[in-house]
């Protein structure tokens, strides 16, 4: 059996490449299983703020192309972080490998903190962006980065963590830990060639919050109880994406009914 990680556009897919069936991916999980009550009140303020600061230019508009503008406008400010988190992503998957690139003005900030980062830490890469899967549980993902830094309590010796990059301004969310166990307890992790290898054990579970003003280093954890939670919440997810198949179609009557309802003048 091997798995391949399919990438198109701003999204990606994981497949069997023996049968093509896509195989479950540990975000699509999270999105779709964990509760995001948050995400109203962010949306909520990001469409009031938008329409507060384009007051008289939305005025101009007519109603119908004012209502489409202030709908969309909570997507442009998601999609304007999230192409920022995968641009630090990629330059820090070629940083922690050695290479030396050039560096958008625009991120500059966030990809000099993760040098620090790297650097403060003496990070040794062991896994970067590896896809992981769970022939158990039958899921995949994509981990950022296991590592070995060094250990501040005992110089000389290092410790295994396993790793997420996070780059929002709002940080790190519990449900980091249901991702991260997730990946720690998936079973293998796929080769460039989509053969599959055991899972190195991780000594530590952690996530990098990395900002333009600096970075933080934030233990998670992650073990069997969050793992077992994660596989609740795949057991949602799964729900979710199929339970319209649940409900059927109406049913046809027997017979047709005579009845009519006579309505007395007053």
């Amino acid at each position: 059996m091997s798995i391949r990680r399919v990438d198109k556009g701003r999204t990606h897919w994981y497949e069997d490449t023996e049968t093509g069936q896509r195989v479950p991916g540990v975000t699509t999980h999270l999105s779709n299983g964990v509760p995001k009550a948050a995400l109203v009140n962010w949306a909520a303020n990001i469409t009031a703020e938008y329409a507060v600061d384009h007051w008289d230019r939305l005025a101009e508009l007519a109603p119908s192309a004012r209502l489409k503008e202030l709908q969309a406008a909570r997507y442009a400010s998601r999609d304007a972080a999230a192409n920022r988190g995968t641009k630090v992503h990629q330059l820090a998957q070629r940083l922690v490998s050695g290479e030396e690139v050039p560096v958008p003005e625009e991120i500059a900030g966030h990809v000099e903190s993760y040098v620090r980062f790297l650097d403060e830490w003496d990070v040794q890469p062991v896994l970067v962006e590896t896809t992981v899967y769970s022939p158990t549980h039958n899921y995949c993902g994509t981990l950022d980065l296991v590592a070995d830094l060094v250990n501040p309590d005992h110089p000389g010796t290092r410790v295994r963590w396993l790793l997420d990059i996070k780059t929002s301004r709002s940080g790190v969310y519990g449900e980091t830990a249901l991702q991260l166990a997730a990946y720690r307890y998936a079973e293998t992790y796929v080769g460039d060639d989509g053969a599959l290898f055991y899972m190195p054990d991780v000594d530590m579970v952690g996530a990098v919050h990395v900002r333009a003003d600096g970075y933080d280093l934030i233990p998670v954890e992650a073990g069997p109880t969050q793992h077992r939670q994660y596989l609740y919440v795949a057991q949602v997810a799964d729900f979710v994406a199929h339970s319209r198949d649940l409900v059927g179609e109406p049913m046809q009557p027997p017979t047709t009914s005579l009845y009519r309802l006579v309505r007395e003048d007053a």
